[in-house]
């Protein structure tokens, strides 16, 4: 060992605990109130999930507390949250209770056959008027 090393240094800071998947879907934010009146609901667009956590997009942050509950659009498990990070509408949450790999599985796996976040647009795709050409008035286009 060199001088001045530290042997925490380098080696693991940057590491995640758990493995993150990068996924495109939809969910709802379920918030309760002190009252425990009607549950709030909010909906969200899952970026990335793992097993001890998540980050999503809502439209805004305004009154969102800092405890709730993810659901899944698909998925009939209630997830619940508690925030890490909000930067603008982007949100970071860790999960109370990390969740299975069955339930993280069923997750990706949806995402993927349903072609979100992984599609990319062809490039030889057809433009909706593929007819009609950019010309001045009365300029004949060839």
């Amino acid at each position: 060992m060199s001088i001045g090393a530290d042997p925490r240094s380098a080696a693991g800071l940057y590491e995640r605990k758990w493995e993150r998947f990068a996924v495109n879907r939809q969910g709802m934010l379920m918030t309760v109130g002190f009252d425990l009146a009607a549950p709030k609901m909010r909906s969200c667009k899952l970026v990335d999930i793992s097993q001890g956590g998540a980050s999503f997009n809502v439209t805004t942050t305004i009154g969102l507390p800092l405890h709730y509950y993810l659901s899944i659009v698909g998925v009939a498990s209630r997830i619940g949250c508690a925030e890490v990070y909000r930067n603008d509408n982007r949100i970071g949450v860790q999960f109370i209770k990390e969740i299975d790999e069955e339930l993280l599985h069923t997750i990706v796996r949806a995402d993927y056959f349903t072609g979100g976040g992984t599609a990319k647009p062809k490039k030889d795709e057809r433009r909706y008027m593929v007819g009609v050409e950019r010309g001045g008035i009365g300029s004949a286009l060839s």
